[in-house]
């Protein structure tokens, strides 16, 4: 979270490299507990690389199969040690799959996310 300089009403707030390696890690650990997710990545302001002070981080998740409603999914995932609040969105792989790609918000979900795991891959870089 943000820390405050010394007397100074100035605010450091975690840069992209930081988050980054914080959702890589976390993504890592929540994989190695769960075999249901496939993929894992960010996007918005720190995948743009335009975060500023007070920016959450946009987190996308995509597992198997779910028996709960989309609305209750980010529920179930501990984001607590990430450094920046989270606003996360987990889909089925058949929702993934069938997002409306004239939909503007699905575009750039497809086109400007940042994965950091994907199931299967060897090694994430953290």
């Amino acid at each position: 979270m943000p820390v405050r300089l010394l007397n100074s009403a100035v605010l450091r707030w975690p840069d992209r490299q930081c988050v980054d390696k914080a959702i890589r890690k976390w993504a890592t650990r929540l994989a190695s507990q769960r075999e249901d997710i496939v993929r894992i990545g960010y996007f918005g302001s720190y995948a743009s690389g335009d975060p500023g002070v007070g920016s959450d981080v946009d987190v996308v998740g995509v597992v198997t199969d779910s028996d709960l409603p989309f609305e209750t999914r980010p529920v179930r995932r501990d984001t607590s040690e990430l450094p920046v609040p989270v606003d996360l969105l987990v889909y089925t792989q058949k929702e993934w799959d069938s997002l409306d790609p004239g939909c503007r918000f699905h575009r750039m979900l497809k086109e400007q996310t940042v994965w950091v795991y994907t199931q299967g891959q060897r090694k994430v870089e953290v």
